[in-house]
């Protein structure tokens, strides 16, 4: 259960839904309730199928280029942490890619669940990379199905945050939004330090030990 929770948190602030649903009313202001709920499942899907398949393969990628998995978590770590501060800065969308180019290319697609949504403004580099260094933690296989059930419920809440995104976005207004995506921020940033500190006292540890 611990597990669980440790991953759930962690991934549900990294991907943070919460600061997605300004851009996911904006992008889908003129669909109807049941299009705006079929996105939201879609793109649901979309990231579970994403960062499970990195989960699973992304040793494998690390192994084909050389990466060692500390470099990894130093480079997901800091990712995190521009995430972090992007999240507290109020500048999230310019952080993941989202111009004004950007949103009217969207604008003119049939479907967005993939791309913007799911790539690169939910599954980015800072939530794969998270998940590849799981992968090394944890090795046994009751301990991957809980990282596989945290994903899924982590999908499933980003599920009903979209589909209830217009309903959320004139409850909490724009500067409701706001002060909790700054919250998470703060926490995600937390996560990043943690995940670099981490790595560098192992290397560190490796390098002294064989001296």
């Amino acid at each position: 259960m611990d597990l669980f929770i440790y991953v759930f948190a962690a991934l549900f602030s990294v991907i943070n839904p919460l600061g997605t649903i300004p851009i996911f009313v904006g992008l889908t202001k003129e669909d109807t309730a049941k299009e705006r709920s079929k996105t939201s499942l879609l793109t649901a899907i979309n990231i579970f199928v994403i960062l499970t398949i990195c989960f699973f393969s992304g040793r494998y990628i690390l192994q084909f280029f050389g990466i060692s998995i500390e470099s990894l978590r130093i480079a997901g770590g800091l990712i995190i942490v521009t995430s972090g501060f992007a999240l507290l800065t109020g500048s999230f969308s310019k952080h993941k890619g989202m111009n004004e180019r950007v949103k009217d290319d969207a604008q003119q697609r049939e479907g967005i669940s993939l791309t913007p949504l799911a790539i690169p403004m939910l599954a980015g580099p800072g939530s794969i990379s998270l998940l590849i260094g799981l992968y090394e933690d944890y090795s046994l296989t009751s301990e991957k199905l809980i990282t596989i059930l945290a994903i899924f419920a982590v999908c499933l809440s980003t599920f009903l945050m979209l589909k209830s995104a217009h309903y959320i976005a004139k409850f909490l207004g724009a500067s409701g939004i706001n002060a909790i995506s700054r919250i998470i921020g703060f926490i995600v940033i937390a996560i990043g330090i943690e995940y670099i500190s981490s790595s560098v006292m192992t290397v560190l540890g490796i390098t002294f030990s064989h001296q």
